[in-house]
């Protein structure tokens, strides 16, 4: 059962990944981290640092031990609670990706022309895939309980609010009007 929330976060990646080539091949640049600001580039080597702590802990690889040791013992209902929690953070993901539609971007893209969007997962948060994230990766704490995951967590949550400032700007600047009044209806995260 350990494994499974390693599954989902491959199944996160690909999603990713999937749905950037599928734009690509529509002739929209989707990947566009870090252009606008180099500093966003220091969120892979945190990502592949975290992740091959992760297979450590699984795969019993050479890996500083007490990054990995876990504060408490996991018994099945934790690991059940873990992944739900990671599950309905990747099922919110898809449906944030699919109400995205050819405007989802990994960075902000300052050539977009598309519409501002504030349907579907949109309705209920200003910032819906980056909420599926932080559920998802709150599921992966709860799987693997140890000093590298809260400390990705908190990581990732200060990362994720720089960046949503960051787009809120962008957003202001680029929408006016439009995005001050969906602000108004919609809060920045629930």
């Amino acid at each position: 059962m350990q494994y499974i929330p390693l599954f989902e976060l491959l199944a996160l990646i690909g999603m990713v990944l999937v749905r950037a080539a599928m734009l690509r091949r529509r002739g929209i640049r989707a990947i566009v981290f870090g252009e606008t600001d180099k500093t966003d580039l220091l969120l892979l080597p945190c990502l592949l640092f975290f992740l091959y702590g992760l297979l450590s802990a699984i795969f019993v690889f050479p890996f500083p031990k007490f990054l990995i040791e876990y504060f408490w013992k996991t018994d099945i209902i934790m690991q059940i609670a873990a992944i739900t929690i990671s599950a309905i953070g990747l099922v919110w993901f898809a449906c944030t990706l699919k109400t995205f539609g050819e405007s989802f971007r990994v960075g902000i893209d300052l050539r977009t022309k598309n519409e501002l969007i504030t349907g579907g997962t949109f309705a209920l948060s200003r910032n819906p895939l980056y909420l599926g994230f932080l559920a998802f990766f709150t599921g992966i704490f709860l799987a693997y309980p140890n000093i590298l995951s809260v400390s990705f967590m908190v990581f990732l949550a200060a990362f994720v609010h720089r960046q949503i400032l960051r787009e809120e700007s962008f957003l202001r600047e680029h929408y006016g009007q439009a995005f001050a009044e969906y602000c108004a209806r919609v809060r920045r995260y629930l």
